[in-house]
């Protein structure tokens, strides 16, 4: 008699990680980890970041089968019409023409940088006005937005990122941040990423997402 091994296939599921590279510095333990362990991301960086962390950079493009570098302005300013409205502290754009400049001069460094024209936006905080997503999507932006917020900014304790990535389900658009070595978020993250691993995730770049949650609007 024969013994036959029966393999069931069972679909994975799938989450996409977005790391937001703000101003600041580079987490290479956090970097470093998804190289070792092949999770890709998408970074949304900006302007700023981009000059001041060449070498964070050539790393990333030596890697762009893992990493995609997406637009997230050039100073860091939410996407809301007026600068007397302020999201977390950070005033918003003067006008519809300071808007279009943050999207366009993000876009250009990236563009510089990495030698591809970005596709999608992240402005500073992830809310926006109507107007301001009619604004980039006419310059030919998808909006990014998220539904897991995995670090606040980088602000969590390594436990409290933990217990955020363990709600994670299928088809969640996780944001955390890379620009801040002296958080805990990289540990955190990688203990989750891990957790998230254990439990048969697969992680895809938000190309390659086909559940983007709606970005936040503000009134």
């Amino acid at each position: 008699w024969s013994v036959f091994r029966c393999s069931f296939f069972v679909r994975a599921s799938v989450a996409a990680l977005a790391l937001d590279a703000c101003d600041g510095g580079f987490d290479s333990d956090l970097i470093g980890f998804l190289i070792e362990k092949r999770i890709v991301a998408t970074i949304f960086a900006t302007k700023k970041w981009i000059d001041r962390n060449p070498a964070a950079v050539k790393l990333l493009i030596a890697h762009s089968d893992l990493f995609d570098i997406e637009n997230h302005g050039a100073n860091h300013v939410p996407a809301v019409i007026g600068w007397n409205r302020t999201v977390y502290g950070l005033h918003g754009e003067a006008d519809v023409a300071h808007l279009m400049r943050e999207v366009t001069r993000g876009g250009a460094a990236v563009s510089a940088a990495t030698g591809l024209a970005p596709h999608w936006y992240r402005g500073a905080t992830g809310e926006y006005d109507p107007e301001a997503i009619e604004v980039i999507e006419a310059l030919g932006y998808k909006v990014a937005g998220f539904s897991v917020n995995a670090d606040d900014g980088a602000t969590l304790s390594k436990s409290r990122v933990v217990a955020r990535m363990k709600k994670v389900r299928d088809g969640d658009i996780i944001i955390a941040h890379l620009n801040k070595p002296e958080s805990h978020t990289a540990e955190g993250l990688i203990e989750g990423l891990q957790l998230l691993r254990d439990r048969r995730f697969r992680f895809v770049k938000l190309q390659d997402s086909q559940v983007v949650p709606a970005p936040k609007r503000r009134p």
